[in-house]
């Protein structure tokens, strides 16, 4: 009779481990979720926290380059690991031609005018942002962008049409060119590779200090590491510039620096 208990609570003590197991796998799984926007069907990978239907959740889209899929910029930012009480939202481009390369438009991106309301992927981002907010319990005083080369400049283009969305932007390896003259005061991490090839650091300087003066941020600024600099902004809107020796490239080291800074700022 013994032995017989004894068993009975081995398998009830597995089963409960194995229901544990199976609760933080589907938690750390992503989803697929899915929009129609103007007859096209779009895309995105969701890392939902279970915590996201009861408690206020903080948002952070992620917009892969030009020729990106929104898998490889789930895995190589792997934001849900570092922030995982957040919802973490990775978009998938459409075939799109880009400004620096692929004027044809056979890889996927981000469409960069804003002039006219049929901007696909500004319309794009208010449903996924309407359905994430229907269906949880966003915390509106914490949503967050950041985009790599055209998903950097795509993170301009909110921070230019959407700012009131948002808490802080972190483009990266990208320039706001024309967009510099729309952007308010916000919160921002900018980061460059001083080598980059093909948005050239001249680009990228003309935006990042275009963002200091609109921020009011100071002279001097305090080294946070090896790559990082905080200037201190008015009324709290502080600026990071993220410097590193590469390319285009983005340094996987930039992930744990820039939910750093997210997590350091909410919606006034």
């Amino acid at each position: 009779m013994q032995a017989k208990h004894y068993f009975k609570i081995q398998l009830l003590a597995l089963f409960m481990f194995t229901s544990l197991l199976s609760a933080a796998a589907q938690e750390s799984s992503p989803k697929i979720m899915e929009w129609t926007i103007n007859g096209e069907i779009r895309k995105a990978m969701v890392y939902i926290p279970s915590s996201a239907k009861s408690k206020p959740t903080a948002v952070i889209f992620a917009f892969h380059g030009h020729g990106g899929t929104m898998l490889n910029m789930y895995r190589t930012r792997g934001f849900e690991k570092l922030w995982p009480e957040a919802i973490f939202i990775c978009p998938q481009g459409l075939n799109t031609p880009g400004m620096l390369t692929d004027p044809e438009g056979k890889k996927s991106g981000w469409v960069m005018i804003s002039e006219t309301d049929k901007n696909r992927d500004l319309q794009f981002f208010d449903a996924m942002l309407k359905t994430l907010k229907a269906n949880y319990k966003v915390d509106n005083n914490r949503i967050y962008a950041t985009g790599h080369s055209n998903g950097g400049g795509f993170t301009y283009l909110l921070w230019a049409t959407r700012a009131n969305e948002f808490a802080a932007f972190a483009p990266t390896a990208t320039a706001a060119g024309k967009l510099r003259g729309d952007l308010t005061p916000k919160p921002a991490l900018h980061l460059m590779g001083e080598a980059d090839p093909l948005v050239k650091p001249f680009m990228q300087k003309a935006t990042y200090n275009k963002v200091l003066s609109i921020n009011g941020c100071s002279k001097e600024g305090v080294k946070l590491d090896s790559n990082a600099t905080l200037y201190a902004g008015k009324d709290g809107n502080d600026v990071i510039i993220f410097l590193h020796s590469g390319g285009h490239e983005y340094p996987r080291n930039a992930n744990q620096t820039i939910i750093n800074f997210f997590k350091k700022y909410a919606k006034k």
